[in-house]
């Protein structure tokens, strides 16, 4: 798929964040997954900063998939191990089914630059005709997640928006 077409595709960027939704904290991961995703030819439709709340995160990602109809959602931020790390779980929670291998691909890629990787719970799923991404919280490990997701993103979108190729 060229960029053309992806640039026809709608994404939203959303920062999960205690410390940045009270404002006590500067998000520069939501900003960075918005300029890669731009730069791969999507329109940011929609960002925000929600804290780390399952039923916050699980509501939005409902209502940009159900009634925004974004075809890429990514989320920075609660894939770790701390108590309050739940965006998988919420992610989990929305998704009709779930695509292990984008989690598995972020993971091995991960693994070359920092063993903290191996304790990554990101994952990906699918609400409907939208893509959900988990990615890490830190601008650096959003970055390099989200770049490799970013070669296969336009073909799943093309894919869930219907356009397999058969007739």
């Amino acid at each position: 798929m060229t960029n053309e077409n992806a640039s026809k595709r709608r994404a939203a960027v959303m920062t999960v964040s205690d410390a940045g939704s009270r404002g006590e904290r500067v998000d520069t991961a939501g900003p960075a997954c918005q300029d890669l995703l731009r730069d791969a030819g999507f329109e940011i439709a929609l960002t925000s900063i929600v804290p780390d709340e399952p039923a916050v995160i699980a509501e939005l990602l409902r209502r940009w998939a159900d009634d925004e109809h974004i075809a890429v959602i990514v989320t920075t931020g609660g894939t770790g191990l701390s108590p309050r790390d739940r965006t998988p779980e919420a992610t989990a929670d929305v998704c009709d089914y779930l695509v292990p291998g984008i989690g598995e691909a972020m993971r091995a890629q991960s693994l070359e630059v920092t063993p903290m990787a191996m304790i990554s719970r990101a994952l990906a799923g699918v609400r409907g005709s939208t893509l959900i991404v988990n990615l890490p919280g830190s601008e650096r490990g959003a970055r390099e997640n989200l770049a490799v997701v970013l070669p296969v993103l336009a073909h799943a979108v093309n894919l869930l928006g219907g356009n397999t190729g058969h007739s």
